[in-house]
């Protein structure tokens, strides 16, 4: 009996060490924040005496960012995010619709905004370091690249495959994206539409010259189909369009002494070959142009700078050619805190002024310069000032002036602790006058705001 239970002991620890190993390690991170907006107009156009006009708007908003990292093995994991309660204090939640069409785009996830405003995963994927390089598989952070500028990786999230090998100071890379799909299948919602697909393949490398310097070089080649025909989920100027678009963005970083600087430049060209709908009969060509930099002299309790961007427009004359209107600044980019700013216009909405004219995020169509300045008094507190000026690059139709206006702000950053801050800010906009569209008789009005926000990170 003895040697029963032995062998039967045996067998057990065999079939124990030989199981496969079960997630060793969890780890967590992520963010809250909590912020409120006093916003003194919600639109430029200056209506003295008219009731409803120039209304003013304030509110509390917040949201849950919550990562885990499931740790399988080293090397291996498995990673998740969700963000949660993306919403105002007290407002009304979003109806949920029946497709993810434009009545439900959330430009900062892939789910709805309904979903966030209860819970929305935005990140599913496996990463594994193998002997040949690193993988990822999944749902993961789309189009992130080099600096903020161009960048959207607060935003939609897609699916991924992606291939990294360092070599020395070399990474190589190549990540194939599924940015959209409407192919048949069995949930499919419109069966009319037979291969609508968004597909991106992308190739890189970075040099890193020291732990200062680096530089690299990004191709990306576009096949848009999701527009082919008329789909709900194309835009007014795309509808019944393909789209094939090349990009290359080459970028460089810099810190030398008290001096650190960047610099990226995009070119984009391709094709809108197919109106299969008749619209055109014709092809549209396509070729778009941004550039940024940003030098920043840091001498520890004070430090100054400046921007500089360049977003080329859509000439309005060349009708079989399209200059502007696809590159933008990025969801990432804000420079500053009412124009072209992410959070006013994902929580208050985009700032009309006459004949269409708007301030929103992302910025296109755009000439920018900014100079900054900022002074630590203490350690934790971090004071800083900035005047920035913005014109259109191209003059829609109509539109009388180029001029976005001047913008001077004013935010100060005290850490409270290592991992939670309160931020206290004040925009004023001297409105240009592109807000007056088609007639320069047309009257804009100056707008301010003020922000306060509460952020913690784990």
């Amino acid at each position: 009996m003895k040697r029963f239970w032995l062998v039967l002991l045996s067998l057990g620890l065999v079939l124990a060490f030989s199981a496969s190993a079960m997630a060793v390690d969890v780890q967590f991170s992520g963010s809250f924040y909590a912020a409120g907006i006093y916003l003194d107009k919600t639109n430029f156009i200056k209506a003295d005496g008219t009731a409803g006009n120039n209304p003013s708007t304030a509110f509390f908003y917040q949201r849950l960012r919550v990562q885990t990292d499931f740790i399988v093995s080293p090397g291996l994991k498995f990673v998740t995010r969700f963000d949660a309660l993306e919403r105002i204090w007290g407002g009304n939640r979003s109806v949920p619709g029946t497709y993810y069409g434009a009545t439900q785009w959330d430009a900062q996830s892939i789910g709805t905004r309904a979903e966030n405003e209860n819970i929305a995963f935005d990140l599913a994927y496996v990463e594994y370091a193998s002997p040949i390089g690193l993988f990822k598989v999944g749902y993961q952070i789309d189009n992130s690249w080099a600096t903020d500028f161009g960048n959207h990786s607060t935003g939609p999230t897609s699916g991924q495959i992606n291939y990294m090998l360092p070599i020395g100071p070399f990474y190589l890379g190549a990540i194939y994206y599924k940015e959209g799909s409407l192919s048949g299948s069995a949930v499919k919602t419109y069966p009319a539409y037979v291969d609508n697909d968004s597909d991106k393949y992308v190739v890189y490398g970075i040099y890193n010259i020291n732990k200062d310097i680096n530089f690299g070089l990004l191709y990306s080649g576009s096949r848009v189909a999701t527009y082919k025909v008329a789909s709900p989920f194309a835009p007014p100027t795309t509808t019944g369009a393909m789209l094939y678009v090349n990009t290359l963005q080459p970028y460089v970083r810099a810190k030398i002494g008290p001096v650190y600087v960047e610099a990226e430049a995009w070119y984009m060209w391709g094709t809108y070959p197919a109106f299969e709908d008749g619209l055109l009969g014709r092809d549209v060509k396509l070729e778009n142009i941004m550039g940024y930099v940003k030098a920043v002299v840091d001498l520890g309790p004070v430090y100054f700078g400046g921007t500089a961007a360049y977003i080329s427009g859509d000439k309005p004359g060349t009708t079989e050619k399209l200059e502007g209107g696809v590159a933008n600044g990025g969801i990432d980019w804000n420079p500053c805190l009412i124009m072209f700013n992410q959070d006013l216009t994902y929580w208050a909405g985009a700032l009309p002024g006459y004949n269409g004219t708007t301030n929103a995020s992302p910025m296109s169509n755009a000439w920018f310069g900014q100079g900054k300045v900022g002074v630590r008094p203490i350690p934790p507190l971090d004071i800083n000032a900035s005047l920035s000026y913005a014109a259109a690059d191209q003059k829609p139709t109509g539109v009388d002036n180029s001029s976005y206006g001047w913008e001077a702000d004013v935010t100060g950053t005290y850490k409270i602790t290592n991992n939670l801050a309160y931020m206290l800010g004040v925009g004023y906009l001297f409105t240009g006058d592109y807000y007056k569209g088609t007639s320069s008789n047309n009257a804009v009005r100056d707008n301010y705001m003020l922000i306060n926000k509460l952020t913690l990170t784990f």
